[in-house]
């Protein structure tokens, strides 16, 4: 238990921003998003093509145009808010000459 919990101190002491306890053990940062950078193995073999999200324009799609239309009529909403109290009133410009 204890040789547990002195594993746990020294990992919490790496993450730890006190200038003093830096010393310790560097951990080092773990990429949050996956990539894939390596195209070949060690041995020169290629790898193997990514799998492929099926249906990916059908998502974004899916997913852009409620969204635009709701961004629409909020802006819609607020514009017509503004003129309603004259915070904004466009001007009507006639160039009829």
């Amino acid at each position: 238990m204890a040789a547990a919990s002195g594993r746990l101190l020294t990992a919490a002491a790496g993450f730890s921003g006190r200038p003093g306890w830096s010393r310790l053990r560097r951990i080092p940062a773990i990429p949050l998003v996956p990539s894939r950078s390596a195209t070949a193995t060690r041995s020169g073999a290629i790898l193997p093509k990514p799998v492929k999200t099926p249906f990916g324009l059908l998502r974004v799609f899916s997913v852009v145009i409620p969204f635009l239309y709701v961004g629409t009529q909020i802006s819609k909403n607020f514009a017509a808010l503004l003129e309603e109290h004259d915070i904004f009133v466009p001007e009507d410009d006639d160039d009829d000459d």
